[in-house]
């Protein structure tokens, strides 16, 4: 039996530097779990996801839109690369069981929206207001990965 994947996204260049420490903690809770973390592969929220995944003994996984291993954030133990650029996003969501969303970005928006519109449970935090069921809006990082849990069976 696999476990569950988890896919964590964000921008790969937040702002703020509390983004990328509320992805580092969904990494570690998330690896905690046992869940696979799968991301982007790229900087920001996406490594520091892989970072916290990795630092607590987890899986993570590299979904690259270029063509070179080289290019994952350290932190991915598994780095595919993909060669489709942006379009890469779809497989990112489409591996994962859940999307935990962690501030927002064009690319952010697209993972949520490719998530929501094929059934994967969408979860965010400090990102996008978006309508609808299939998004569901959390306080804190704890609070997303308590309700994901609830939601994917492990």
């Amino acid at each position: 039996m696999h476990p569950p994947y988890v896919a964590v996204v964000g921008p790969s260049a937040p702002e703020d530097p509390a983004t990328t420490e509320a992805a580092r903690e969904a990494g570690r809770l998330l690896a905690e779990r046992g869940y696979v973390v799968v991301t982007g592969g790229l900087g920001g929220v996406m490594a520091a996801a892989a970072e916290g995944a990795s630092a607590a003994g987890g899986t993570t996984v590299a979904l690259l839109p270029g063509s070179r291993r080289e290019d994952a954030s350290p932190g991915h133990a598994i780095a595919i690369p993909t060669g489709m650029g942006e379009m890469r996003n779809a497989l990112v969501v489409r591996t994962a069981d859940a999307v935990l969303a962690i501030g927002g970005a064009w690319g952010t928006l697209s993972e949520i929206a490719l998530a929501a519109r094929t059934g994967v449970p969408v979860f965010t935090v400090a990102g996008w207001d978006l309508p609808g069921p299939e998004v569901e809006v959390c306080a804190t990082v704890a609070e997303a990965v308590v309700r994901l849990a609830e939601r994917v069976a492990r």
